[in-house]
């Protein structure tokens, strides 16, 4: 076979003596979504290729949280204790600070499942753990320093990809579907001209570290919202990961501020963090997320998907994001497998992965909006003293839907099973 003129037209003049693999599946992306799915269709007997453009996990991910729904699929894998074996912090609770009082907005200890928490752990280790299990297959193929470029299509239908190795050099995969993990800037989704719809959340949020004390608050997260500003604080058992969330484009003034008015601002939101906040001395210790919330109308293209971050973005509100990026992997391996083992995926069976998760993902997204308007909008905007919404308010009181927000945030509108093991992921009484 040969590759279409439209693959090659921009490609540099050594592109066509480009080392050629062929695979059942080449996925794009290693991150949550890119490796579970790797690590399931691997377990399927389905050669997998995935193409990692970094060459190692060891990066600053913001995204370090594991749900109630990721662990019940690792459990059903079997892969859950060896998980916990790893050191991690758990998140049992969220509860809201407000110059009115304390409210626990969320408690993870009534779910009926054997993981009543969120398990914190840095997303590079995970990922690690992954791509050591998913080695154990021989058909489990992980490339990293792998830089795609270019989608390769015939006729109109995506059969492969192009990358640029780490020897420089160009490198071509061919396979009967491509599935594009590679984020929130997805080089596949630009490549393949699709286009998210995008919403514009009202918030930014700068992350920072500050050290932990025994005597700190353990297995909750906490948020502060006092005189217009927003503080979140997630224990991840070594240090404090520090949220301060800013209005929308806010970042260029408070960097003209100084440093020095960001230490006396979270001083005086979190009194018990005035002990630490000089350890944060210099802007580098600072990352801002762009905060932003987008969908594609259409996840597929013949021979492509695209799931994850890379066919919808969440807002950092409930860290649902790697959760539901690991639940399309899941969906994906269990719609697709029998089609990559065939040789062929149809378009119509491309679609039926974006009709099983689409509704799950508009409600979260749904959701996530709904608290961005309750919560921080007004923590942000507002001149009074801030008092939660008197809709939040009831939730949290009535024992009939007190649970609502916690099963939301750790399976979503329905849980996920890998198909081969369904019978493990029915419900089991809280521990």
């Amino acid at each position: 076979m040969t590759s279409s003129t439209s693959a090659l037209q921009e490609a540099p003049d050594d592109a066509a003596a480009a080392e050629v693999s062929k695979c059942d599946c080449c996925v794009v992306g290693a991150g949550p979504a890119g490796m579970m799915l790797s690590l399931l269709l691997a377990r399927q007997g389905i050669s997998t290729f995935l193409l990692e453009s970094h060459k190692d996990f060891d990066r600053d991910f913001r995204g370090d949280t594991i749900h109630p729904s990721t662990l019940e699929v690792l459990d059903q894998l079997g892969l859950a204790e060896r998980l916990h074996e790893l050191p991690h912090g758990k998140l049992r609770a969220l509860k809201v600070h407000t110059p009115g009082g304390v409210t626990k907005l969320v408690d993870l200890h009534r779910l009926r499942t054997k993981f009543p928490y969120i398990m914190m752990l840095p997303q590079s280790r995970f990922l690690d753990f992954l791509a050591s299990e998913a080695h154990r297959y021989g058909d489990f193929h992980l490339h990293l320093g792998a830089n795609v470029q270019r989608l390769v299509e015939e006729e109109g239908r995506v059969v492969g990809v192009r990358y640029r190795g780490d020897d420089s050099r160009w490198h071509e995969v061919r396979a009967p579907l491509v599935v594009g993990c590679d984020g929130r800037f997805s080089k596949l989704r630009s490549l393949a001209g699709l286009e998210a719809e995008k919403t514009s959340p009202p918030m930014d949020v700068v992350w920072l570290r500050l050290s932990q004390r025994p005597t700190d608050p353990q297995e909750q997260g906490e948020f502060y919202i006092s005189g217009g500003h927003m503080v979140v604080i997630l224990s991840r058992g070594d240090h404090l990961q520090i949220g301060y969330v800013i209005l929308k484009g806010g970042y260029p003034q408070m960097r003209a501020a100084g440093i020095q008015t960001l230490q006396q601002s979270l001083a005086e939101i979190v009194p018990w963090l005035a002990d630490r906040v000089d350890e944060l001395k210099d802007w580098k210790q600072v990352s801002v997320l762009s905060v932003e919330s987008s969908r594609l109308p259409q996840w597929s293209r013949d021979g492509l998907l695209l799931i994850g971050d890379a066919a919808h973005v969440m807002t950092p509100v409930g860290g649902v994001g790697i959760n539901y990026a690991i639940q399309d992997a899941v969906e994906t391996a269990n719609l697709l497998g029998p089609a990559l083992k065939r040789g062929r995926v149809s378009l119509d069976e491309l679609a039926a992965v974006q009709r099983v998760r689409e509704r799950p993902t508009r409600i979260i997204q749904a959701f996530q909006r709904f608290m961005q308007r309750q919560i921080v909008h007004h923590a942000l905007t507002d001149d009074k003293p801030f008092r939660l919404p008197f809709a939040l308010r009831l939730v949290t009181s009535l024992p009939l839907i007190r649970d609502i927000p916690a099963r939301m945030i750790a399976f979503g509108p329905r849980r996920v099973c890998i198909q081969d093991t369904a019978a493990s992921c029915a419900p089991v009484p809280a521990r």
